[in-house]
């Protein structure tokens, strides 16, 4: 996969930030007019439908008997389980706090690269991850005093864990598949299944459908799953995997800020604590010891 340049990666990635960050408040909003597992069933089919439209003009790249095992298995990981879980940790928790917890996936993410793929692992970067997990343990602690829903909590750490694995999967496999026909498949996969899931276990007759979520659904579908999707892999697929996730940590400071405007939730000290180590984490994850710099600049 051709590597992207410094600048490229820049846009990239301040792109996912915001657009993935607003995502947990519009997904909020959108449980008051639809079921939790209908509402990502559809917004990932109509994602998958759209990128279908650019992965049919490279079908060649398919390859559908050779990588159908990786479609599936990234399918499960990275949409059904992950937004599946996602859609039903949010009808217990606000939605800027759920985003804070799921985003301990980049301290699994960055471990597994370590022991997995051999990126480079220093004092620092695994102080950064330390760290990182204690701002998103700080952020979620009233799940263990009885102040927030112990099964939110529970939720967002498995919607995590199945994340951290399905980029993990991607990354292994980035070289074996197309990166566009991956997100389609992908989506169109959880997408089907999401929506026969949520066929038997809740109601068509249940959603609203109101201008305002309509709105809302296409936004997601459109910058969130389909654009948004590929952006990641991309990323994912060119870059240190470690690194690019751990920019992946400044989309809750965006998810809770545009919750607290938009849905009017509430700002917290145990947040502010976690979203502080959440910060440092960034940093530490992010920089080089000067011993790795000085022979990285050696001729």
């Amino acid at each position: 996969m051709k590597q992207l340049s410094r600048v490229q990666m820049a846009l990239l990635l301040g792109f996912l930030v915001v657009i993935w960050g607003v995502n947990w408040p519009l997904s909020k909003f959108a449980l008051a007019y639809t079921p939790p597992i209908l509402f990502g069933g559809m917004r990932t089919f109509i994602g998958g439908l759209l990128l279908l439209a650019v992965a049919l003009t490279r079908y060649k790249q398919l390859r559908l008997k050779e990588s159908w095992k990786i479609y599936v298995i990234s399918a499960v990981l990275n949409i059904i389980l992950f937004y599946g879980l996602q859609m039903l940790g949010l009808g217990y928790l606000p939605a800027g706090l759920f985003s804070a917890i799921v985003f301990l996936q980049p301290v699994l993410l960055g471990i597994m690269a370590w022991l997995w793929l051999g990126e480079a692992m220093f004092g620092l970067k695994i102080a950064g991850f330390i760290i990182g997990f204690a701002g998103v343990a700080a952020i979620s602690a009233g799940g263990f005093t009885g102040d927030l829903s112990m099964t939110g909590v529970v939720l967002g750490f498995a919607c995590a864990v199945s994340w951290a694995f399905g980029t993990f999967y991607v990354k292994k496999t980035s070289g074996q598949v197309d990166a566009v026909w991956l997100v389609t498949v992908q989506l169109l996969i959880g997408g089907v299944f999401m929506m026969g899931a949520g066929s038997l276990f809740e109601s068509w007759s249940s959603i609203i459908w109101s201008a305002p979520f309509i709105y809302d659904l296409l936004f997601i579908s459109i910058f969130v799953i389909a654009i948004g999707w590929f952006v990641f892999f991309r990323l994912v697929g060119s870059g240190e995997a470690g690194k690019v996730a751990s920019f992946t940590f400044l989309i809750p400071l965006i998810a809770i800020f545009s919750s607290v405007l938009f849905m009017k939730e509430q700002i917290t000290l145990n947040l502010v604590l976690g979203l502080l180590f959440i910060a440092a984490s960034i940093f530490m994850v992010n920089a080089k010891p000067k011993s790795m710099r000085m022979k990285q600049s050696a001729p």
